[in-house]
């Protein structure tokens, strides 16, 4: 049952993160094509409330994700199973998930 929950999960994650790469790699095109250097484009997002909630839930969508994708893979390849493989994944998790809230308050902050 919890595989078919994970399962669901890593989809739904999937879902969120799709529109989000693509705006995301919009946004750098455009910033690109205007020549923006990194400075200007850090004065833009600085105190913005949008560019944290974006980049805020593409982050979370992430480490979901990621982690989710790498518990089938400890699973399958190096056999590990039951509360150690929980407690592997839900460290990813958190720490990708930390990582990336840190650098999101760091160009939003």
């Amino acid at each position: 049952m919890i595989s078919a929950r994970l399962y669901i999960l890593q989809r739904a994650t999937a879902l969120i993160m799709a529109p989000l790469v693509i705006g995301h790699i919009a946004v750098m095109i455009y910033a690109v094509q205007n020549g923006l250097s990194a400075a200007e484009i850090l004065s833009r997002t600085q105190g913005s409330f949008f560019w944290a909630a974006f980049y805020g839930l593409f982050a979370l969508a992430v480490a979901i994700h990621a982690a989710i994708g790498l518990r089938a893979i400890l699973h399958e390849w190096a056999g590990l199973k039951g509360a150690l493989l929980t407690a592997i994944c839900w460290g990813i998790a958190l720490g990708l998930g930390g990582l990336g809230l840190q650098a999101v308050y760091s160009v939003t902050g």
